[in-house]
């Protein structure tokens, strides 16, 4: 479930410490809504997301859908660590057969 945007923008904000990025253009970026935010796109600050938070806090952030439609081969194979890439693997096989049988 979702968190309200305030807490949204709080994890953006808190991801983001280092950049002078607005945590709004990050969660637009996320949604679809935008490009880039800062040099970030789509799949690199997914990126940041899957190596920062943990799998529940990242579920207040993105929906479900969303997050499987982000969470490609490519991106799961850029994660720094072999640990959170199979972690992630399983996480979108698992998303792909929970959302298939919801629809």
């Amino acid at each position: 479930m979702l968190a309200p945007l305030e807490e949204r923008l709080s994890l953006m904000r808190s991801l983001m410490w280092d950049y002078d990025i607005p945590p709004e253009h990050c969660l637009e970026v996320l949604e679809g809504k935008r490009e880039k935010a800062g040099h970030y796109t789509e799949a690199t600050l997914f990126r940041k997301l899957l190596e920062s938070y943990r799998w529940f806090t990242i579920l207040k952030i993105i929906p479900p859908e969303r997050i499987l439609i982000l969470l490609t081969e490519d991106v799961i194979r850029s994660l720094r660590f072999k640990s959170l890439s199979e972690h992630y693997d399983f996480i979108r096989k698992e998303l792909q057969r929970t959302l298939q049988i919801t629809r």
